[in-house]
């Protein structure tokens, strides 16, 4: 008898954890489904939902306000997505919002971010269908992140090509840097501006000591001190 009753015990206990499970299962989902809560259905089109699934989450200013409560394949460009959307966030969505995808950390779920429209506007109304933003995939940046890579690849080789040019002394560059006797020509030239220009001065001294011409360069540093 006793046995009987403890049995019997157990198996109340293993029933009554059961339902308690079941019934936080079915209020999770439930919850998360806005099964229990007041709300309305808007749509958006998209081209691409890229990886976006029935019950990902719907923010708006960074707030969860709802779920994705269907996807619907209208033809082979478009794609209706309908959003389940808590009531008491109505007042401050409007009409003018806008929808895009994106995702929930760097490998996170999908996400649709709701974007406020401009101020002055009347409230969105159940069923209504607003703007969506086309979504970058991982595939068009990483295509991006290819072609940097592959031009920075190309300048890298090109650089290294001007060095070794400059290296072996090819080029204006090259013969300036490595070839002495290109830079010796460049110094014996500005040796001889300075020589021609030292000569010049005195040959202009000497013509202003001339007599026949003293009476010149005095009008030209009376005109200077004037």
């Amino acid at each position: 008898m006793k046995k009987t009753t403890g049995n019997n015990v157990r198996l109340g206990l293993f029933i009554s954890i059961t339902i308690a499970l079941f019934v936080a299962g079915i209020y999770f989902v439930g919850d998360r489904q806005q099964l229990f809560s007041r709300s309305f259905h808007i749509y958006g089109i998209f081209k691409n939902i890229d990886g976006l699934q029935v019950g990902n989450n719907v923010r708006f200013s960074g707030i969860n306000i709802g779920v994705i409560g269907g996807i619907h394949q209208l033809s082979d460009t478009s794609v209706s997505v309908r959003f389940v959307v808590n009531e008491s966030s109505r007042k401050f969505i409007k009409k003018n919002v806008s929808a895009v995808i994106g995702t929930d950390g760097l490998m996170g779920n999908k996400v649709v971010s709701l974007i406020p429209g401009s101020a002055g506007q009347p409230e969105i109304s159940n069923n209504d269908i607003i703007a969506t933003i086309r979504p970058v995939s991982m595939d068009e940046i990483m295509c991006k992140i290819k072609i940097t890579a592959d031009n920075a690849a190309s300048i890298s080789t090109d650089m290294a090509a001007i060095m070794d040019n400059i290296t072996e002394g090819r080029g204006t560059i090259g013969k300036l840097l490595m070839d002495t006797s290109f830079a010796n020509n460049i110094d014996k030239t500005i040796v001889n501006l300075k020589q021609g220009t030292g000569g010049f001065k005195r040959n202009m001294d000497a013509a202003s000591h001339n007599f026949l011409l003293k009476g010149f360069f005095r009008k030209k540093k009376d005109k200077a001190k004037q």
